[in-house]
């Protein structure tokens, strides 16, 4: 199935959501991040500090933004989620047209307020962009972008996430895509998409 790169621009800007949460923030999640990564803060898990420190109660790690509403290795979403949105579209059609592969690029995250046990946390997202087909050592491909922003209950914007993936055909490999000019070399594995 070949490409048309025209249309594939055309999901840029499109927003998908809401991305619900299976659970509310809670302090055994919040307990078990810290011990995974072994964050010691004590506002995270200890009353007592956190009053000390100026709030009401536990705060999460702010580095659990994404972890409230990812979905698991099947992929499924709590009841009233939007079921996909163009990002997935995009990197599904990417894979179908010859670019099997993918790498997570970068991923930049802005936290705007804390989030506390009983926050019911959601998302809305955006593609940003889609580069043209770049050659990099990995091989050939796109990049592909996408914002995520996250929200409490009270439709509160919480904090963002910048995604950027690589979708990409192996070197020697063909592609099903039509040349549209020449691609640009990605020079030490770094873009400006």
């Amino acid at each position: 199935m070949a490409i048309d790169l025209d249309k594939l621009q055309d999901y840029v800007g499109q927003e998908a959501g809401p991305f619900l949460a299976w659970d509310e923030v809670n302090a055994p999640m919040i307990r078990h991040w810290c011990e995974a990564m072994g964050d010691e803060n004590p506002i995270y898990t200890d009353h007592g500090a956190a009053r000390s420190a100026g709030h009401d109660g536990l705060v999460a790690p702010p580095t659990m933004l994404q972890a409230w509403s990812m979905v698991g290795f099947a992929g499924k979403r709590p009841p009233g989620s939007a079921s996909e949105g163009a990002f997935s579209t995009v990197v599904d059609a990417l894979d179908k047209a010859g670019y099997p592969g993918v790498v997570a690029v970068n991923c930049e995250q802005e936290y705007l307020q804390y989030l506390r046990p009983g926050d019911r946390i959601h998302y809305r997202a955006r593609l940003e962009s889609i580069s043209p087909e770049k050659t990099t050592a990995l091989g050939v491909g796109f990049f592909v972008t996408e914002l995520s922003t996250f929200y409490n209950q009270r439709e509160q914007v919480v904090g963002s996430m910048l995604f950027r993936v690589l979708r990409y055909r192996p070197l020697g490999v063909e592609s099903k895509v039509e040349p549209r000019g020449e691609t640009e070399a990605v020079k030490s594995g770094q873009d400006n998409c």
